[in-house]
């Protein structure tokens, strides 16, 4: 893969990449329903927020629902599915914002990640770390870092001996570290999460539809 021979010269991540296997990223079309279903799995096991989904689209007989479909849909039907009243709230104001401004992937590839970022975290219920999993899950950005993320936080702990006493001081430890694998850093990420096998629900579930 193209990003290997970059990575690997930092050479603690030069291990886990030869020990672990390569990634590829998806794009996705549909952004709407890939955040809808980034809510949905939030806080939940892989198994749950599949069967929850597996509802969801139940709902639209076994489709992708459009935006309208979703704005439609009475809040006690969503909640029939097992989703708190928050998570049907945040998925409505998803689907809302979808109507009235647009978040095509069209749209969104014309933006740069922090552009991105800044475009969809006014929608109440998504939060920063949700855009990054969109940016690397479903718009197949190759250069973001989730420093917020607990998975990448204890792995590079781990890794680079790190502490977390200091939060200001590990955020810049983190973020200096990961400068060196741009413009990369997704897939290392990728490897981190691989290697410490906790890997965010919403990528476990693109691995499961690719494979």
């Amino acid at each position: 893969m193209h990003y290997i021979s970059h990575l690997s010269k930092d050479k603690k991540l030069l291990k886990l990449i030869e020990n672990g296997e390569t990634h590829a990223l998806k794009k996705r079309k549909n952004i709407c329903t890939y955040l809808c279903a980034s809510i949905m799995s939030q806080q939940l096991s892989v198994k749950v927020a599949d069967v929850i989904y597996q509802r969801f689209l139940n709902l639209y007989g076994g489709k992708e629902p459009k935006p309208q479909q979703i704005l439609d849909t009475a809040p006690e039907t969503l909640r029939s599915i097992g989703l708190s009243n928050a998570k049907v709230s945040y998925v409505k104001n998803v689907a809302q914002f979808e109507v009235e401004n647009g978040m095509d992937a069209k749209k969104l590839n014309k933006m740069d990640n922090e552009e991105v970022i800044a475009y969809l975290t006014p929608i109440k219920g998504v939060g920063r770390w949700t855009v990054e999993m969109l940016l690397m899950f479903a718009l197949g950005r190759e250069d973001v870092f989730a420093v917020e993320d607990l998975g990448i936080q204890n792995a590079m702990i781990k890794l680079y001996k790190l502490s977390r006493e200091d939060k200001k001081k590990f955020r810049e430890d983190m973020l200096r570290i990961s400068t060196k694998w741009s413009p990369y850093r997704t897939y290392a990420c990728l490897h981190l999460w691989r290697w410490k096998d906790n890997t965010p629900a919403t990528a476990k579930k693109e691995k499961k539809k690719t494979k």
